[in-house]
């Protein structure tokens, strides 16, 4: 899943993850995503209505209680509370029957995920380099590190993380999209750019690898296309106010001359 944003997200939250993503650009310091940006490992996608994700989750927590350790049971749940944002919670569950099928790799993955979202980043890292081995690397688990590594601040390595991701998925566009963010975290918009094009073209582009795009157009002052590709998904209304607000952050924190600074002395060394 690509760490960003999506239609359903609360507008205030959305507005802080375009800012974190435009000031992480500009080098200009990070913040902690408050969201599922990691995805799950071989779980379906809860309910997105509340009501009826928070009866789905209540039913999936009593499954579980009922087999603890049963790794199954034990991911369902926790891909549920984290879909409530209960990172802590989902933490918990994955913890006591990670201990219990120590062998699981896909558990194990589920388990560094959710730490992740808890923020507790160094034991998401290490967990996600258990979750899969050399001779058997997952793609998902790949894409999963790069962005952990994205969250420390460690972008370079997230690229390569993303890169490997690809080279087993080639199609899969949320890997895409994390590259070219992990390109725009690293003040490299031209590349970012044209990753995030490509990822969006992809048949099975979501609103989140569209939205991406537009957030990278806006930071190379391209916000006549960035707000056209943002009303793919949003209401017009809220595709301007999304554009102008990455606008107004670009103007206060003097973002958009850092960022290109940035990237034209890649594009040289590159050269």
């Amino acid at each position: 899943m690509p760490h960003a944003f999506a239609r359903t997200t609360s507008a205030p939250r959305r507005f802080a993850a375009l800012l974190c993503v435009a000031l992480a650009g500009a080098a200009l310091g990070g913040c902690k995503m408050t969201r599922d940006v990691t995805g799950s490992i071989n779980v379906a996608a809860p309910p997105s209505d509340p009501a009826k994700l928070h009866a789905h989750v209540e039913e999936l927590g009593r499954r579980h209680e009922s087999r603890p350790a049963d790794a199954a049971a034990a991911m369902a749940y926790a891909a549920g509370l984290r879909a409530e944002g209960r990172f802590a919670q989902a933490v918990a569950v994955l913890e006591q029957t990670v201990a219990k099928n120590p062998n699981n790799l896909s558990l194990t993955g589920a388990y560094g995920k959710a730490l992740a979202d808890a923020g507790r980043l160094k034991e998401a890292a290490g967990a996600l380099e258990r979750a899969h081995t050399p001779d058997r690397p997952n793609w998902s688990v790949l894409s999963s590190q790069g962005a952990v590594a994205d969250q420390m601040g460690q972008h370079e390595q997230a690229q390569r993380f993303y890169e490997a991701a690809l080279r087993i998925a080639p199609g899969e566009p949320s890997g895409r999209a994390n590259l070219g963010l992990a390109y725009a975290r690293s003040r490299d918009l031209p590349r970012a750019e044209t990753t995030l094009r490509q990822a969006s073209r992809a048949p099975r582009a979501d609103a989140r690898v569209r939205q991406n795009l537009a957030l990278v157009l806006a930071l190379s002052g391209k916000y006549a296309e960035a707000e056209e590709t943002a009303r793919r998904d949003l209401p017009p209304e809220e595709a301007a106010a999304n554009v102008a607000a990455i606008r107004k952050t670009i103007v206060e924190n003097d973002t958009w001359r850092k960022i290109q600074d940035g990237g034209a002395a890649k594009a040289k060394r590159r050269g």
